[in-house]
């Protein structure tokens, strides 16, 4: 089997086909990352919160300017239903609702923060 040079700079070790390409191989689970991340504002939800312990609904709002409460609501239930967002509702009255990283939003920032430094690096070399 010819194999590309991209092969030659995964630094993993080299696998049988079926452990890359099957239904739990490495595609299906970078796949399923990407999904988990895909929404336009996703990230920007995902590093607000790294970057702030914890956020009330309103406080997301006003640092995404453009974004609507519809959309912010969609995207953090999905972001809760991923398991990287946790929401913590205060039983209040008014409603007081705050939503934080839990431990996998938190094991997903350094992939993001590569994810940035590859961009970066790559317009540099580009």
């Amino acid at each position: 089997m010819i194999e590309t040079i991209t092969h030659f700079k995964v630094p993993v070790e080299r696998e049988e086909r079926s452990v890359c390409l099957g239904p739990d191989g490495s595609v299906a689970h970078v796949t399923r990352m990407l999904r988990m991340i895909s929404g336009r504002w996703k990230l920007p939800i995902l590093f607000r919160l790294f970057a702030e312990p914890s956020m009330r609904t309103s406080q997301l709002k006003r640092d995404m300017p453009g974004i609507s409460q519809k959309m912010l609501t969609q995207h953090l239930r999905e972001l809760e239903d991923d398991r990287l967002v946790a929401r913590r509702d205060f039983g209040e009255q008014p409603p007081r609702v705050e939503y934080q990283l839990t431990d996998a939003g938190r094991g997903l920032m350094p992939v993001l923060m590569a994810a940035r430094e590859f961009s970066i690096r790559h317009i540099a070399e580009g």
